[in-house]
């Protein structure tokens, strides 16, 4: 499976499991990890933000960790991305 067919397949399961807390707090991980290809802060800024959101507490802390990370720019872009999936979903 390609990296792409993995992240679109990822992306599908969270949609699928209605947003759940702990499936945006596991991606987050996923993309913290690079375990969805290479390490991506603001996919794992925005599904931390996501799964806080629906109160995951760890995400909270994860997403503050995280955020220590990247610059203001990349942030703004998380938050916008976070945004935008809301809408979409």
């Amino acid at each position: 499976m390609t990296m792409l067919a993995t992240i679109d397949k990822t992306g599908a399961a969270a949609a699928e499991a209605s947003a759940s807390a702990d499936v945006l707090f596991d991606l987050g991980l996923m993309s913290a990890a690079g375990r969805a290809g290479g390490i991506d802060l603001i996919a794992a800024h925005k599904w931390f933000n996501l799964a806080a959101m629906r109160g995951h507490r760890e995400a909270v802390a994860q997403r503050r960790d995280i955020a220590t990370l990247m610059s203001d720019v990349e942030i703004a872009l998380a938050q916008r991305e976070a945004r935008a999936w809301l809408t979409a979903h």
